[in-house]
Order: C-alpha cells, then sequence, then structure tokens
C-alpha cells in the first residue's frame, strides 16, 4: 500500500485543499451540472407534452373517422369487455332500484293505512267527546232539578 506524503500534495499545487474538499467538484461545475440537470428535465418534459397533444389529435382523428366508417373490432371487443364487467354491477344496481321502489310502495300505502287510522281516531274522540258533553248536560239537569218536598218529608 502506497501512503500518499503531503510534500507530495504540495507539489500537484492542490495544496490549498485537503481532505475531502480536494476531491469534490467545484462549485461552479456543480451549478453547471444542476443547469444541465434542468435544461435536460425541461426538454424532458416538453417532448412528453408534444407527445400527450399528438396522442389526443390522433385520438380526435380516429373518433371522427370512427362516427362516419364502421366501427373498429378492437374497440368492439373492449366495449364487450366493459359490457361483461359492468353487467354484474349493472343488475345490481337495477336489483337496489326495484327494491327500493317496493319499499316506497310499502310506506306510501302504511301512510295510506295510518291517515286512515288517525281518521277514524279523531271520528271516534269526536263521537265520544259529543257523548260525554250530553252525559254532562243530563247529570246538570238532574243535578239542578228541583227536590220534591214530599220525598224530603218521608227522610
Amino acid at each position: 500500500m502506497t501512503a500518499i506524503r503531503p510534500e507530495r500534495l504540495a507539489a500537484d499545487g492542490n495544496s490549498e485543499k485537503s481532505g475531502p474538499e480536494k476531491y469534490a467538484p467545484a462549485r461552479n461545475v456543480t451549478e453547471k451540472l444542476a443547469d444541465v440537470d434542468q435544461a435536460a428535465a425541461t426538454a424532458f418534459e416538453g417532448e412528453i407534452r408534444e407527445f400527450v397533444r399528438r396522442d389526443v389529435a390522433f385520438l380526435r382523428r380516429q373518433r371522427n373517422e370512427g362516427d362516419t366508417a364502421a366501427a373498429d373490432p378492437a374497440a368492439d371487443n373492449l366495449n364487450a369487455l366493459i359490457k361483461r364487467v359492468a353487467g354484474a354491477s349493472m343488475e345490481e344496481i337495477d336489483r337496489v332500484i326495484l327494491e327500493l321502489q317496493g319499499v316506497r310502495d310499502m310506506l306510501r300505502s302504511e301512510g295510506e293505512r295510518v291517515s286512515r287510522e288517525l281518521a277514524g281516531y279523531a271520528s271516534l274522540s269526536h263521537a265520544s267527546m259529543t257523548a260525554m258533553k250530553v252525559i254532562a248536560d243530563s247529570l246538570k239537569q238532574w243535578k239542578d232539578a228541583p227536590v220534591n218536598k214530599s220525598r224530603r218529608s218521608v227522610n
């Protein structure tokens, strides 16, 4: 193993730096690398944007051509796959909708029944109030009636 002597370092002209600073890149080199990286990233992002623009334009042209021309078999296969995958979910949604409609009908009929019961209760309450008034009036008349003196003398 060879050892580096301090006098050899001084002979190389790098005597002002020692240790890790000697081997680290200069700050201006790091800044230049950062600028290059930034420029590369910007160029890459620009290429991605351009690719997306071209792809969207291509899809728009395909859609416009698809309206006038016959359907693409790949698109038909994709549509069939989507229908097959979504079919179970759609059937479940339809089943839930039917159940909810049944619950709505049951609630409506129960509401009508409760309304009829309340009307019957109101009618019965009115009839009982009328009967109570008649009984109260009869008792009042009976209580206010003059007492026979003949009955009193018998006691």
